[in-house]
């Protein structure tokens, strides 16, 4: 079976935000996106650049110096966003109160087409405050307070086409670092479920990135559709995604099982993963792998070790009770420092 994936257009995403008077959160923070997966986090609390996926904690095994940039990054950020913010202010003539300065960089990239867009937006007061038109390469100022800042920018033909350079071109090469290296990196599993004898087969698959991919029931290297109910594509926590797939073989014998089998194919990877169908090992009466009821892992009935009413061990009250910034050749959209401040 061939599959037909409709394109998809991919995103990497910093978030800048500078703030004051603002009470509970820090006032610096940056996050960065792929696809609208957080994958970064950096704040004037901590002053320093974590992962917030699994599989970017493993960059810096081909980028060594990679979370050191970061940072670095990070504090050179807080430096040149805290002087903007009271720049804006002082432009707006406002001393007291809360305010929030922010700037939205990234690009799009088409898988399919290969077609890549860029976008570079500062906001004060979550109002649009200076806009680049990619198009004409050119500063926008929606605000009066901004004018003198984008001709100062414009200005400075070398740091547009700099920028553009950077929007259309770098930044688009570490996307698709980050894509191939998320989708190399994840573990992708595919089990069998089945809550009874009598119940439908469910095939699953978690733990795959990105969200495109197709599952699917054959026999006899055909696909199957009698008796299939397909589910949709589901989020994990963690950023990755899950998907099942069921099948009715109440009316299958089960000499016949064996000719059923699942097949997963995720969208950029070669090599599916087939798993065969097997009686023996479809008894939820006695394999806990595909009943988690009967998983004494999760069900604690099955497993008094795992229930918190026996094991204080599991419960804590029950056991205290007992008495115990822009880089333009790296990959975060750092500003060149003089550029940002007005």
């Amino acid at each position: 079976m061939s599959l037909l994936f409709l394109p998809v257009t991919h995103s990497l995403m910093y978030f800048y935000t500078a703030s004051s008077g603002v009470t509970n959160i820090p006032s610096y923070v940056s996050v960065g996106l792929v696809d609208d997966v957080q994958i970064s986090y950096c704040d004037s609390n901590i002053n320093r650049a974590i992962p917030k996926q699994e599989w970017m904690k493993k960059v810096d095994s081909k980028y060594p110096t990679y979370w050191e940039e970061e940072t670095q990054t990070c504090w050179e950020k807080q430096k040149t966003f805290r002087l903007n913010l009271e720049i804006a202010k002082h432009r707006f003539n406002q001393t007291e109160g809360a305010h929030i300065f922010q700037q939205m960089i990234g690009c799009e990239w088409d898988d399919e087409t290969g077609e890549v867009s860029g976008y570079d937006q500062f906001s004060y007061d979550g109002e649009d405050f200076i806009i680049l038109d990619l198009r004409t390469q050119t500063w926008i100022a929606p605000k009066q307070q901004a004018v003198f800042t984008t001709y100062k920018w414009n200005q400075n033909r070398y740091a547009v086409e700099y920028e553009t350079s950077y929007l259309t071109q770098t930044c688009v090469e570490w996307l698709k670092k980050y894509v191939d290296y998320g989708r190399s990196s994840l573990l992708r599993t595919v089990s069998f479920l089945q809550k009874s004898s009598s119940s439908p087969v469910s095939c699953h698959a978690t733990g795959f990135y990105p969200d495109r991919a197709e599952m699917f029931w054959r026999k006899d290297e055909e696909e199957v559709y009698y008796g299939v109910v397909k589910g949709e594509i589901l989020p994990n926590n963690d950023g990755t995604f899950q998907m099942s797939v069921d099948i009715d073989l109440s009316s299958v014998t089960p000499e016949d099982w064996s000719k059923y089998e699942c097949v997963f194919q995720l969208y950029g990877v070669n090599e599916d993963i087939i798993h065969r169908l097997e009686k023996t090992i479809m008894n939820p009466e006695i394999n806990p792998e595909i009943n988690p009821e009967m998983n004494p892992e999760i069900n604690p009935e099955m497993n008094p070790e795992m229930n918190p009413e026996i094991n204080p061990e599991m419960n804590p009250e029950r056991k205290k009770k007992k008495g115990l910034a822009l880089n333009h050749s790296k990959n975060s959209c750092r500003k060149e420092e003089n550029r940002n401040k007005y």
